[in-house]
Order: structure tokens, then C-alpha cells, then sequence
């Protein structure tokens, strides 16, 4: 963590919108921080490491905001804004890389959470992944879903898995994404990545026509309706490998919401084409680490055994969780027994365990025999 908020001299409105927003994003990338939050009345702030931390530097204000928005957005993005009060949507800025958008309103003021893309892929080994998410990216078809909050990585692991079997298979492999955060170049693989309000109108839209390109590989940066699952059980049941998110927190929760977006007269058949395609679902979290220099990344796996799909099957997502406990030798942990491994090995304090634990008490019984 930053000993002192990092400094810039940023002038007032009176300075050209880019070369604002271009010192900015340089000292986040200086910082290595994550995102950057331009909100009116307040200096920017970089989040580093998981904390917020605030720039030495005049408060943002509304103009600042306005002429940003006119800057940064084409015509079609601003008009999307002006009608719906938000927007999100990626560039490629000079010497910095790519970055992603989210603008909101705010008391009538458009303001920016920006993310800093990485700029390289890292390996699994670098971003804490378990060995099971390589071995899923050869399975040939299949549904497999990475879960977790905002802010945990659900995109960096989905990018990890593309750039995977973009260099260990010959594939086609289609995106649809909101928006694109990482840029794939073609290896063994081809790659064609669509982005929300640029080459497709929404998820569900693209993912209909995703399925008339000869697709192998067909990845969702969220799924958001019921049409959006429907397609993707669909296209996972009959022979497409596809990878997907969800803001969900956990296994148990991910089924039991796939669940309930369909109404009862669905449920039946939409219940047998999960236990039949699904592959995996990997939860994330990420949690401070115990010395204080950055953040590590916590994960609960769930391999879709004969097991689990009859759990499925018999709509009982509730038990689930003893089947990760008791399922070990198929690469499955529980968030509790990856929080527990982290603190043994001292990666994490007892508190972050303890506070992030499904069961506490069991924790607290492991670690310290009480």
C-alpha cells in the first residue's frame, strides 16, 4: 500500500480534456493501480491493491466531467448515455494500453470508473488460478462459468482460459463482450472479439448469431437474461465449448440463480440441459494478503461429476457443497478449504479467513483446534 497519496499537478477545467485524462491514467499505470475514479468535487483516486487512495490534487469538476465524456465517447456511445444515464465501453490509449469505462450520472454530472487493463497475459501460476482451469480449456464442449462479485478477475481468468487454447488448439473462438478489455492477436486459434454497442446490440442478440460462425469456442462476458442462459445451454449441449460469467458468489447460488430465471413450466427441461453440459464453476474472491502487499486470489471449484449432475438433476444445489468437500481427487475445493490452505501457509491473516468463511466455526475449529 501507497505510504502517501501520490502526487500530480492537474490544473483546473482550463486544461485540454485528453492531456487531463492522460496524466491521470499515466500515474495509475505508474502506481500499478486498478482503477481510477473521476467523481466531481473530489481529486481522482486511484484504487492500488485493493485501497482507495486519493491523488494530491485540485477536486475534479463538472465541466471537467462533460468535456471528458464529449472526448472520450464516439457519437453513438454519448447518444446511448444522453438516453440512458450510463455507459460502458473500452480504448486503446497511446503509451498507457487499454482501459475500460463505466459512466454513470450523478446528480446530473456524468462520472468515470475507469479499469487499467493489464498488459500482458500473466500464467496461472502468476494469478493464483488452481491447475483444474487449464485442464478445463481442453475440454471440447461444455458449459463452464466463472462467478464471483465485481472486481475479483471474472474477466482476467476468462481471458487466461481464451489465450490458453488460443496457443494449445486449432479453433475458432467468438466473443462477446461488454466491452473488450483484453485484445486477443490470432496463434493456433482464430479470434473474433464483438463488443456490446459496437458490433453487436446485446448479449443476446450476438449470441444468436454467434452460433451461425462455425464457432468451437463461444465466450460470454456476462450472462444477464434468460435468453442469454437459454442460448448458452443450448449452444453448450450441442457440441460448443462455451465460457461465461455470472455475478454470483458461489456454486450453490450459481445453480440455484440459473434456476430461478426460468418460470416453473421451464424449469424441468432447463434443469436437464444443465446437468448435462456443464463442466465447471470456479468462484473467486479477492483478499489482502497477510504481509500487505497486494492482493490473492481465493477460489472455490465445482467439477461437474456424475455426482453433482444428479444433484442438478434432482434440483437439490444445496447439497453441492458436501460434494466439493468430499471431492478432492477431482481437482474440487470449497471457499472454505482454499481460506483455510491461504492461512496455514500464512498467505492470509486468521481475521480475512474467518470474515470471508462460509463456516466460520469450522475454520476456527482447523486452525486453531478449538
Amino acid at each position: 500500500m501507497e505510504s502517501s497519496p501520490p502526487a500530480v499537478e492537474l490544473a483546473p477545467s482550463s486544461e485540454q480534456s485528453r492531456a487531463y485524462f492522460d496524466r491521470i491514467l499515466k500515474l495509475a499505470r505508474k502506481h500499478g493501480a486498478s482503477d481510477v475514479h473521476l467523481i466531481r468535487g473530489i481529486p481522482p483516486v486511484l484504487r492500488i491493491n485493493g485501497d482507495i487512495t486519493p491523488i494530491q490534487a485540485a477536486p475534479v469538476e463538472p465541466q471537467q466531467l462533460n468535456d471528458l465524456l464529449e472526448t472520450l465517447a464516439n457519437p453513438l456511445q454519448r447518444e446511448t448515455y444522453t438516453r440512458t444515464w450510463q455507459l460502458c465501453f473500452s480504448m486503446f490509449w497511446p503509451k498507457i494500453g487499454r482501459f475500460r469505462a463505466s459512466v454513470y450520472q450523478h446528480s446530473g454530472v456524468p462520472e468515470f470508473s475507469i479499469r487499467i487493463c493489464e498488459e500482458t497475459f500473466r500464467t496461472r501460476e502468476q494469478l493464483g488460478l488452481p491447475t483444474v482451469v487449464e485442464e478445463l480449456t481442453r475440454r471440447p464442449n461444455g458449459l463452464i462459468l466463472v462467478t464471483g462479485p465485481t472486481g475479483v478477475g471474472k474477466t482476467t481468468t476468462l481471458s487466461y482460459m481464451i489465450n490458453s487454447i488460443n496457443h494449445n488448439r486449432r479453433a475458432k473462438i467468438v466473443t462477446i463482450e461488454d466491452p473488450v478489455e483484453f485484445v486477443h492477436e490470432n496463434r493456433l486459434s482464430i479470434v473474433v472479439q464483438q463488443e456490446v454497442m459496437t458490433d453487436v446490440t446485446s448479449f443476446r442478440a450476438g449470441l444468436t448469431h454467434v452460433l451461425r460462425q462455425d464457432p468451437d469456442v463461444i465466450v460470454i462476458g456476462e450472462m444477464r437474461d434468460l435468453e442469454t442462459i437459454e442460448t448458452a445451454l443450448v449452444a453448450a449441449e450441442t457440441g460448443h465449448l462455451v465460457l461465461a460469467t455470472l455475478h454470483t458468489p458461489d456454486s450453490v447460488q450459481t445453480i440455484q440463480r440459473i434456476f430461478s430465471v426460468f418460470p416453473p413450466s421451464q424449469q424441468n427441461a432447463i434443469v436437464q440441459q444443465l446437468a448435462n453440459s456443464l463442466q465447471a464453476i470456479v468462484a473467486q474472491k479477492l483478499l489482502p494478503r497477510a504481509n500487505g502487499e497486494g492482493r490473492i486470489l481465493a477460489c472455490e471449484v465445482c467439477v461437474a461429476t456424475p455426482a453433482v449432475r444428479n444433484q442438478i438433476r434432482e434440483m437439490h444445489p444445496h447439497l453441492l457443497y458436501s460434494e466439493m468437500q468430499t471431492g478432492r481427487k477431482h481437482h474440487m475445493q470449497t471457499m472454505d478449504q482454499c481460506l483455510l490452505d491461504y492461512y496455514l501457509k500464512g498467505e492470509i491473516t486468521y481475521d480475512t479467513a474467518i470474515s470471508n468463511a462460509r463456516e466460520p466455526n469450522t475454520i476456527k475449529h482447523k486452525a486453531t483446534g478449538t
